[in-house]
């Protein structure tokens, strides 16, 4: 291992099966540099860098590559050289150099490096934009059709763009069979780490999500920071929760994700700790961080066990008021904000990003001969919902067990509207909530066209309105007060309790 300067840093002696490169921590691989060494060794025959040599050139960054073939009496041979190259219309990921004589060799390394990362930088897309957003490469992993892939696809590059990065590249790889360790194959892999290179890009995001030892593996194996849907999903919440309530869910949500990857690192994670109360064999520092988060998990459940009694005493106030509840539900980004300020003349935050409402929002809604129900505004529903969100939420979502009707609203403009239903109704019988009434209401009827909407409507027996026009909501109104007030009388209208939707 020789470093910029021509002094050589490292000599590895290895066998007939290769050779074992040691951590380089005096080296680091920077974002828009290489590592600043360059690896030459021994083939004992006449041949050029293998593949292992390629893997080992991306994987650790090195400036160059250089296999110096020697024969069976020592004398040296041909050498082979090989480089990373920067983004370029070809596709070519690195550069393998005619072979020459040692002596032959005429090259201003120095001059040829600088030239390298000077093109490195010129063409990396640099990792913090001027507003300050980060670049991330998708790796999506699937096994399904063409269209449920670029439906995956594209909800993960909104979810990117809702937690504030920016998607630079994406990559599908449909492998036969998935890898125990790296998810997929080492050579993908490898193809993968020179892309990020290239790109200027240091973190990977997995459409799926990742055990422990995947996403140890994975980030050992790439160097590059590495993270899977249900983190990134856990990232979106954490930014946008406002309430107490819905910070400590989100908090316990990551602990519980965080837990089982609480892993040794390096050895300073097992050193015993010391000190009085400390001295002796003790607790590795491992098991400390392992008992910190389970403690913090006790407390925080504790904490919303604590929150949920107080839900509970509200509820029970609305209850012997005798005011009706109606709870808009429905798939990310189906516009049910749009739809909450639209009724209510409300200023909900709205975006055109998934999970713009994580906290529930409240408020009354009035109708003819001043009928009065309570209209709340929850939290999106996703496909795959990471099972640690489902647990931390289930609480907040569970409020919906009071409501006596529930808008399931749909983003009809979207082709995946019919998968967006199906998981909708899933997670609310996964919520045990099925048996409370439902109103279909597709939204953003002014976005497709005006022949299909009669067509859906009879479909699903639902109705049409586009909450950000303001159009047909009258009918809405009409659909839940009929629904809601069918059987009362018209003096004691307010009299609806909420033995039904509790049962």
């Amino acid at each position: 291992m020789v470093n910029r300067k021509g002094t050589i840093e490292y000599v590895i002696v290895g066998d007939h099966q290769g050779i074992v490169i040691p951590p380089l921590p005096r080296y680091r691989r920077g974002l828009l540099r290489l590592r600043g060494l360059r690896c030459i060794h021994t083939h004992l025959r006449d041949e050029p860098l293998t593949q292992d040599d390629i893997t080992d050139l991306a994987l650790l960054g090195f400036d160059m590559m250089g296999a110096l073939s020697v024969d069976g009496s020592g004398i040296p041979g041909r050498i082979y050289l090989g480089h990373l190259l920067p983004e370029n219309p070809t596709g070519k990921k690195w550069e393998l150099l005619p072979p020459h004589r040692p002596w032959g060799l005429d090259i201003d390394f120095l001059d040829f490096i600088q030239s390298l990362e000077d093109e490195f930088e010129r063409t990396q897309r640099v990792k913090v934009l001027e507003n300050g957003k980060e670049n991330a490469l998708l790796v999506t992993v699937a096994d399904s059709n063409q269209g449920d892939i670029e439906e995956s696809v594209q909800e993960l590059k909104e979810l990117v763009k809702t937690s504030g990065g920016v998607t630079v590249d994406s990559i599908i790889q449909r492998p036969k069979k998935l890898h125990p360790r790296l998810l997929i194959g080492r050579g993908k892999l490898t193809e993968i780490t020179i892309r990020c290179m290239q790109l200027g890009v240091d973190l990977i995001i997995f459409n799926r999500d990742l055990s422990p030892v995947q996403m140890a593996s994975i980030s050992d194996f790439t160097e590059l920071r590495v993270i899977d849907r249900t983190q990134l999903i856990l990232d979106i919440f954490a930014q946008r929760a406002h309430s107490r309530d819905g910070k400590v869910q989100v908090e316990l949500a990551q602990l519980r994700y965080l837990l089982p990857r609480l892993t040794a690192k390096n050895t300073a994670m097992s050193r015993l700790t010391g000190g009085i109360g400390g001295r002796g064999p003790g607790e590795t520092k491992l098991e400390i961080n392992r008992r910190r988060v389970r403690d913090k998990i006790a407390r925080l459940e504790k904490e919303i066990n604590n929150l949920g009694k107080e839900r509970e005493r509200r509820r029970e106030g609305r209850i012997k008021r005798g005011i009706p509840i109606l709870s808009i539900v429905g798939y990310t980004n189906a516009g049910k904000s749009t739809l909450f300020n639209a009724l209510t003349k409300s200023h909900v935050n709205v975006e055109e990003k998934l999970f713009a409402t994580l906290d529930t929002a409240t408020r009354r809604l009035r109708f003819q001969r001043d009928r009065e129900v309570i209209i709340s505004d929850t939290v999106g529903f996703i496909r795959d919902l990471p099972k640690d969100l489902m647990g931390a939420f289930r609480a907040t979502l569970g409020e919906l067990r009071d409501a006596d009707l529930l808008i399931h609203l749909v983003d009809m403009a979207t082709p995946a509207f019919e998968e967006h239903i199906l998981t909708v109704e899933t997670i609310l019988n996964e919520l045990e909530l099925n048996t409370i009434p439902k109103l279909l209401v597709f939204n953003k009827e002014d976005k497709v066209d005006s022949s299909f909407i009669p067509q859906a409507c009879r479909r699903y027996n639902a109705i049409s309105i586009s909450a950000l026009k303001g159009k047909h909501l009258d009918n809405l109104l009409l659909r839940i007060e009929g629904m809601l007030c069918k059987d009362m009388d018209p003096i004691t209208e307010l009299g609806i309790g909420h033995g039904k939707a509790a049962s």
